[in-house]
């Protein structure tokens, strides 16, 4: 299930050595592009189209009616409901646990404000079809809420119904979702970027996704926000020795591959008995999965058991290959935080596994993958907000600044910008004399 990679003896730098899936291909990439540019032009004909294609499902509405939504939360078992609650408290609770604003920069009598300017509308896409996400709808609705957008609308691919599940429908209730639409994959992506004659454009697009709405995203990011993440198929890395029990470590292994393939699954260890126990352990878990094609799909392109001379070669391994999930499964795990340098979420200990934040930690379970945790981060309420600086001068600001302005705009061959600034200062001069 999971390949062996002895890396003892190796490092410290794996640039490029290391092997991950390969997303970006060119098949599904031409294929994908094709979707796009198809929603683009023909709107809701190319995705009724593409829906009756991928999802089997004769659409009659695109648009879920608002009373379905509302009426969701009562045909929920009250546990679950109690879950989703309590979540979406949590997520909210975090998600407003912002600092406060910096107040205003002076420095010679130049001042600047920081203005953070919601989007108008918001897009979240929620995987779904075989299995339901109601995690997702709260994880990227509730951030955009708490910024203040003005309207959320969610993507949902049907199921083989046409319905939309409805603990799914309760988390949008919960969320205060605005509009939710029956449709996914890449000409979900396409119609909120582009808008169709039922999806209004929206102005960012976030949330997790399959490789192909991955690749959907990159398509669209000239006519729609996107974070810099890439919110693609579920990855974990798993740093762990003998303090932690060897079931712990393997179903935290498994948990991440049951999202299905091209993700990652990786096990560190500098101690072989741990790896073969954890092999072993897992090999055990998929037989018995419900779930066991999806997370053989998974390991078989990117499970591996790796074995590295100590903790500093097992994080060193791991920030080359900057995962969605990084679990540190060791004795004194924050002792190795310093050494932490490109990763999604980090899960300290045998009692933080990452579903603990897949589900009602706080922050966003929407994390970056496919290493763009080296330059991205978590989903938060700051991909909602434009900042915008608002700068003023008085007039004696101006003046001690416009010999400075007008020498670098001269050097620069922009004579209006230093004549702008020369003919206040001259303004000034003369208004003095």
């Amino acid at each position: 299930m999971l390949k062996r990679l002895d890396l003892r003896g190796r490092g410290p730098d794996f640039r490029g050595t290391l092997p991950r899936p390969n997303l970006v291909d060119e098949g599904p990439v031409a294929e994908v592009r094709a979707i796009v540019d198809d929603v683009r032009m023909r709107g809701d004909a190319a995705l009724r189209e593409y829906t009756a294609r991928f999802d089997r499902v004769d659409l009659d509405e695109i648009r879920v009616p608002a009373s379905e939504i509302d009426s969701a939360r009562g045909r929920l078992d009250p546990a679950l409901l109690r879950a989703l609650t309590e979540a979406a408290e949590a997520i909210e609770s975090f998600h407003r646990h912002r600092p406060a604003n910096p107040g205003t920069f002076e420095r010679n009598g130049i001042s600047v404000d920081l203005l953070e300017l919601p989007v108008a509308r918001a897009g979240v896409y929620v995987p779904g079809g075989l299995a339901s996400y109601p995690s997702s709808v709260l994880m990227t609705a509730i951030p955009a809420r708490v910024a203040g957008v003005g309207a959320v609308a969610v993507c949902v691919p049907p199921g083989p119904d046409g319905a939309i599940p409805a603990e799914v429908l309760a988390a949008a209730s919960l969320a205060g979702v605005d509009e939710l639409y029956r449709v996914g994959g890449p000409q979900a992506i396409a119609a909120m970027a582009y808008g169709t004659e039922t999806v209004a454009r929206v102005d960012v697009i976030v949330g997790p996704g399959s490789r192909r709405v991955s690749l959907a995203k990159l398509e669209v990011r000239t006519a729609v926000g996107m974070p810099a993440s890439f919110a693609g198929p579920s990855e974990v890395v798993v740093i762990a020795d003998e303090s932690v029990p060897v079931d712990y470590v393997a179903i935290d292994l498994v948990v991440q591959a049951e999202h299905g393939p091209d993700g990652l699954a990786w096990l560190i260890t500098w101690s072989e008995p741990v790896l073969n126990a954890v092999t072993a352990a897992v090999a055990s878990l998929v037989e018995q999965s419900p779930r066991r094609a999806a997370i053989e799909a998974t390991l078989a392109g990117g499970g591996y058991a790796v074995l590295v001379d100590g903790p500093e070669t097992a994080m060193a391994v791991s920030n080359e290959i900057a995962p969605e999930h990084l679990e540190i499964c060791c004795e004194n795990p924050r002792a190795m935080i310093p050494l932490v340098r490109n990763a999604g979420a980090v899960f300290l200990g045998p009692y933080a596994p990452a579903s603990l934040g897949d589900y009602i930690a706080g922050p966003s379970h929407t994390l970056p993958t496919f290493g763009s945790a080296r330059y991205a981060s978590v989903l938060g309420v700051e991909d909602f907000l434009r900042r915008v600086h608002v700068i003023s001068a008085d007039r004696q600001a101006l003046s001690r600044a416009a010999p400075h302005v007008a020498a670098i705009a001269r050097a620069e061959g922009l004579a209006a910008h230093a004549s702008s600034v020369m003919l206040r200062s001259d303004d000034e001069h003369r208004q003095r004399t």
